[in-house]
């Protein structure tokens, strides 16, 4: 059993979720040419991705959409995708296929165990998080991802020069991100507070129904120092 003193921080509450036909098809098909098995080591990502070029991580990706249409916007970046969601997985190696994609890769296991043990310090280029669960009710705050530990996490494996960017629909979540990422000394925000939405982050269906609405959605673009 494990030590609840010595539990982490998990990126994902697991849900297995219902597969259409398509998404088992593309999980058979896809997951052999475009997975990455989690495995305790250290992994080369340009071996995993078959060329040099920038490197991205996006931990939860839901459905994908954002994530293909990302990828395709900027061929010349490779993005290694983490969800747990099996119909997101599925969905995501569907799109992969029928936009040709070849800049990304999927892995379906914890972020933070996959953090720990398979990226190596340095190695990435970039990090996006969009629309992380935000665990509305205060006693579960803890439970969000956006904690210091965990962007210690993430810092430690950008290169300096990389950036951050988080997006989320949910105030207070922001409001604590903001203060989660303007406390760690090695980041500098790009903008006074929160950031405009890059070009290249397209809108989901999802976030344009809440725009519409009259929701608002807060981004937030840090990069890492040089020195």
């Amino acid at each position: 059993m494990e030590d609840p003193k010595h539990r982490h921080i998990r990126s994902f509450v697991l849900r297995q979720g219902h597969f259409s036909e398509a998404q088992t098809r593309a999980v058979e098909a896809g997951l052999p040419l475009w997975g990455i098995e989690y495995r305790p080591e250290l992994i080369d990502l340009d071996t995993a991705f078959g060329r040099t070029a920038p490197k991205v991580l996006e931990i939860g990706f839901g459905m994908g959409g954002a994530t293909a249409d990302i990828a395709a916007a900027r061929p010349d970046t490779d993005f290694l995708g983490i969800e747990v969601h099996g119909p997101g997985v599925g969905n995501l190696l569907k799109l992969i296929e029928e936009k040709q994609l070849t800049n990304i890769r999927v892995m379906r296991h914890d972020a933070v165990e996959v953090l720990e043990h398979m990226l190596a310090e340095n190695s990435l280029d970039g990090f996006h998080l969009y629309f992380p669960d935000p665990w509305p009710k205060k006693r579960h705050h803890k439970r969000r991802l956006v904690q210091p530990e965990f962007l210690e996490r993430i810092v430690k494996r950008l290169k300096p020069g990389a950036y951050i960017h988080m997006a989320t629909d949910w105030e207070d979540y922001a409001v604590q991100m903001l203060e989660v990422l303007s406390a760690n000394a090695q980041l500098q925000n790009t903008a006074q507070t929160y950031a405009e939405r890059p070009a290249w982050r397209p809108l989901t269906k999802f976030e344009q129904r809440g725009l519409n609405l009259g929701h608002g959605v807060w981004d937030l673009i840090f990069v890492k120092r040089a020195v």
